[in-house]
């Protein structure tokens, strides 16, 4: 007989938000290792407490950050066909921009730390080897050139984003993902033909 999953409670997921975003937050002043539960809480709007009904340290929401980030993105990676993805290439990049939508306060704050790249270093780690896994397991493509490819486009898309959400964010997100299609299946000059 299949066990059938509970849903999470609405307050348990809002909870544990407000704690994700306010270690984003941190994150954006100061090194992870100078990062209290104490201060993590007060910036959560929770006592400590409640901090410790779902977490056994700072650590420990690192940990539930990344899987989170990579649970999301390889639901939203699932059905995407890459042979036919390389026709339409935007599907792909609006994949990654509804992943950014999900929780736009988090990963503004995320995309904007500067001296804590480690954590980014390591999600964007996790994003490649999940894309690498799903493209050649369609694609008869060799890793090396794989990796090049997915590097220059993470590498490219992470820019255009960390620089997204240092600006006033006047032009959507769907426009940007459209635009890094463009730019990552045709190059310049496919930006400059469509002008």
């Amino acid at each position: 007989m299949e066990k059938v999953q509970k849903p999470v409670d609405r307050r348990v997921l809002k909870t544990k938000r407000a704690i994700r975003n306010a270690f984003a937050k941190l994150m954006v002043e100061k090194d992870i290792n100078d990062i209290t539960v104490m201060e993590l809480s007060e910036t959560a709007d929770i006592n400590r407490k409640t901090f410790y009904n779902y977490y056994s340290g700072v650590y420990q929401v690192v940990e539930d950050i990344e899987n989170d980030i990579i649970s999301s993105y390889e639901r939203l990676l699932g059905d995407v066909q890459f042979r036919e993805s390389m026709n339409a290439p935007y599907q792909l990049f609006e994949r990654f921009s509804q992943l950014i939508n999900m929780d736009p306060e988090f990963f503004g704050y995320l995309l904007t730390m500067n001296g804590n790249i480690a954590l980014i270093t390591r999600i964007m780690t996790l994003i490649k080897d999940k894309t690498r896994e799903k493209m050649t397991s369609q694609l008869a493509i060799e890793d090396y050139k794989a990796d090049i490819m997915i590097d220059f486009v993470l590498s490219g898309m992470l820019s255009v984003y960390q620089h997204w959400f240092s600006s006033d964010r006047s032009v959507p997100s769907e426009e940007v993902a459209q635009i890094i299609s463009t730019m990552s299946f045709s190059g310049i000059n496919g930006m400059l033909n469509g002008i």
